[in-house]
């Protein structure tokens, strides 16, 4: 079974160290060819993740994508899901076929709001029989420090799901399956919205009291809009207080790695979206999926007025300050 990894970004390069700390070769596409030498040359990425180190013997680092698709069973997509349209464009319509798709994208393409899964039916005929996304709660920077970290696997076909996570499995990642392939998708959407939206209430200083009670709030307006979004007959079933739902929430409101919290925190603290882009020097996809949220949602007509007064501030130049004031005025 052999791995290709679309992307160099820090999750990437975190799934580049499990699978290869596991001893498995990879097939990785990298687009700076001056990254690739520095790689080599170095033995670490020297953009992100700098503290983990490879064996270079388990890397097959190339530019050219269809290369790196062409040589690989199991394709793993770590690219910003703003990107996602420009990365495969040099790709032709049955790039795919006979393979198995792992999404590490946690947002919807911008231009046309459509999940991963739905971009790739549309434009290479991926079944979803094919297609798994990898998930959290769990950020790159601690999986470079090697601590105990949960990943969850999502795909119809659990038993395939099941056979992805294991070459993922060490000493500090353990692995979860789960087969609402749609609502953990929804769910990584959302819940950068939302740790977007706790960035910009500590950068106006709410405290800690109102933080736990927006979380809790969102928590509820997310799984409102996964029940309306997915029309299924098991949502009874499932158990939205998981990991991949509730726990990686949680973490990305609180934690300092957390990209959206930081993005939001400059936005709460007065930077333009501009100039929080810029500070950021990385993608918050919390920031793109509040528009397609946004706009997807007057189909799903789910309540989510927490995520439509983030859009506001974002997208509208409604001023922080006023947006949470009429988000206080919803939280019970």
């Amino acid at each position: 079974m052999q791995f290709g990894i679309i992307g160099s970004g820090s999750w990437a390069t975190a799934i580049a160290k499990i699978l290869t700390d596991n001893q498995h070769p990879i097939n990785w596409w990298i687009r700076n060819t001056d990254t690739i030498a520095a790689i080599n040359k170095r033995k670490h990425n020297p953009h992100y993740l700098s503290s983990a180190y490879f064996d270079t013997s388990l890397l097959h680092m190339s530019n050219q994508i269809a290369d790196v698709v062409q040589q690989s069973d199991i394709i793993i997509i770590a690219v910003p899901s703003a990107y996602i349209q420009e990365t495969f464009a040099p790709l032709n319509a049955t790039a795919f076929a006979g393979k198995k798709i792992v999404s590490a994208i946690k947002g919807l393409v911008p231009s046309t709001n459509q999940l991963v899964n739905e971009f790739l039916l549309q434009n290479f005929n991926v079944q979803l029989s094919d297609y798994f996304a990898i998930l959290g709660p769990c950020h790159a920077e601690e999986v470079a420090a090697e601590k105990l970290s949960y990943l969850t696997f999502g795909g119809l076909d659990e038993s395939a799901a099941a056979d992805i996570a294991l070459h993922f499995k060490t000493d500090y990642i353990n692995t979860v399956v789960n087969q609402d392939i749609m609502g953990v998708q929804y769910a990584a959407v959302l819940k950068n919205i939302y740790a977007l939206g706790a960035g910009i209430a500590h950068g106006l200083e709410y405290g800690d009291n109102f933080l736990s009670v927006y979380i809790a709030n969102s928590a509820n307006e997310m799984v409102g809009f996964l029940r309306k979004v997915k029309h299924e007959e098991n949502n009874n079933t499932i158990n939205y207080a998981a990991s991949v739902y509730l726990g990686d929430l949680l973490v990305t409101c609180y934690s300092l790695y957390s990209r959206n919290r930081t993005f939001g925190n400059m936005i709460g603290k007065g930077y333009s979206v501009k100039a929080a882009q810029l500070e950021l020097n990385m993608v918050a996809e919390g920031f793109n999926a509040s528009r397609c949220v946004y706009e997807t949602n007057q189909q799903v007509q789910a309540n989510l007025p927490i995520a439509e007064n983030i859009y506001q501030i974002l997208w509208n130049h409604v001023s922080a300050a006023t947006g949470f004031k009429k988000i206080e005025t919803v939280l019970i």
